[in-house]
């Protein structure tokens, strides 16, 4: 069969890799794809949120499955798309990516069906919504573009002057378009954030290996919010009675109240979770796979990946028996300097092997472009160094000795994921 897979950045590599284990499948094609993925797959010249594009190609070249993995194409309809024009895919509808293409949306849902998540107030205007941050007057606040801002458009202000300044930012000059044309105010929680992917057909849901991300830029979580620094699998404390009350008090209800709501999920949902005195609660959730929190999660899965997805989509997912590895996964991204802000790209990347790999570790490409037989970095975060091992500090130690001998100018990664 061929496969299209769409998107172009290292949960895309990891999805990839990981769809190379099936039998099931001949080719694959991924639109548009990078430098190492182009190792794995067929690079296509089509924009990931080029609808009309993608469905003419797939078409064209007799795609027989596709996989949707970025959130822009999957909240404008592309498996929607898809499906109508005959092309089986995974991934949710459009109706059920506004999980994530709206925060209005998600927090609305949550209040109607008691799912736990942080006090909030919703704003379309920023008097309003500074007014409402000095008569609450609690700091740290969290305020929030709706719709979707690369995983960067969540501010947390230490003080009213940040609070008025990230307002003004999202809802006047507009830095996230119109993605923040309403923000979400909410209160500030406190506790250990746990990332929990999960399979689910609209009807079962099959968590994966929990996972921490690092979103701040430096070290010790400082710096501005980026797309992920790195992340670890899995959790530790994420224990069994923690996975017990999320599954009862949190997934489950998610995806009933989806199907209440006329707009079944069927795919991957992300819960991005934080372990408070009071319980676990619901911070955001993410219509698709991670990133990157895939590139620690897929390799510890045992099961055929185009398997899960056939199922997913079929509405089957119960008659699945899904395996994990044992051990622990931990990925270091190698940023381009200056990332999430203003950086330089064209670098040649040193310590790479023919096929973009470095021995004893897995290397996701996700900023990289491939000229003239040489890896070139071609975005803000360039690659995920995966190390597995029997434990965390085994895994860590692998990415780590990796990453110390992998070069690009201006390289920047963070010395500490996992520390804490």
């Amino acid at each position: 069969m061929k496969v299209l897979v769409i998107g172009s950045g290292g949960r895309e590599h990891a999805v990839i890799r990981k769809l190379k284990e099936s039998r099931e499948i001949g080719k694959i094609f991924c639109a548009p794809g990078n430098g190492g993925i182009s190792v794995l797959a067929a690079p296509v010249d089509v924009k990931a949120t080029d609808i009309d594009g993608m469905v003419h190609f797939a078409k064209t070249e007799g795609i027989g499955f596709a996989v949707v993995t970025p959130d822009d194409p999957l909240v404008l309809g592309m498996a929607d798309a898809l499906e109508a024009a005959g092309i089986p895919a995974f991934g949710p509808s459009k109706a059920a990516a506004q999980i994530e293409g709206s925060k209005v949306f998600a927090k609305s849902l949550m209040k109607k069906y008691g799912i736990p998540t942080a006090k909030y107030e919703v704003f379309d205007d920023p008097a309003q919504a500074i007014a409402y941050i000095q008569r609450e007057n609690r700091f740290p606040a969290v305020i929030k573009a709706d719709g979707l801002a690369l995983g960067k458009g969540v501010v947390i202000a230490q003080n009213l002057g940040e609070a008025k300044e990230a307002v003004r930012s999202i809802m006047e000059d507009r830095i996230f378009g119109q993605s923040g044309s309403r923000v979400v105010v909410e209160e500030f929680l406190t506790g250990k954030e746990v990332s929990v992917l999960a399979f689910t057909d609209s009807h079962t849901v099959v968590p994966m290996v929990s996972s921490m991300d690092h979103k701040r830029v430096y070290d010790d979580d400082q710096g501005p919010n980026t797309g992920g620094m790195g992340t670890i699998a899995p959790s530790p404390y994420y224990t069994a009675e923690v996975a017990d009350r999320c599954r009862k008090e949190i997934f489950l209800p998610t995806v009933e109240a989806m199907n209440k709501e006329g707009c079944p999920f069927k795919g991957c949902l992300y819960f991005g979770l934080i372990l408070t005195e009071q319980g676990p609660k619901v911070i955001e959730y993410n219509c698709r796979f991670g990133d990157p929190e895939t590139q620690v999660v897929l390799p510890l899965l045992k099961t055929d990946l185009f398997t899960i997805f056939k199922a997913v989509r079929e509405e089957r997912l119960d008659q699945l028996d899904i395996q994990w590895s044992a051990g622990a996964a931990a990925c270091v991204i190698l940023a381009s300097g200056g990332y999430p802000k203003k950086y330089e790209t064209g670098f040649p990347i040193q310590g790479l092997d023919e096929q973009g790999q470095y021995p004893g570790v897995i290397v996701y490409h996700a900023g990289t472009k491939r000229q003239d037989g040489q890896f070139l970095t071609a975005g803000g975060r360039v690659l995920g160094v995966t190390g597995l091992g029997e434990d965390l500090p085994q895994a860590l130690e692998k990415a780590y000795g990796a990453a110390a001998k992998i070069h690009f100018p201006k390289v920047h990664y963070r010395t500490d994921i996992g520390k804490k």
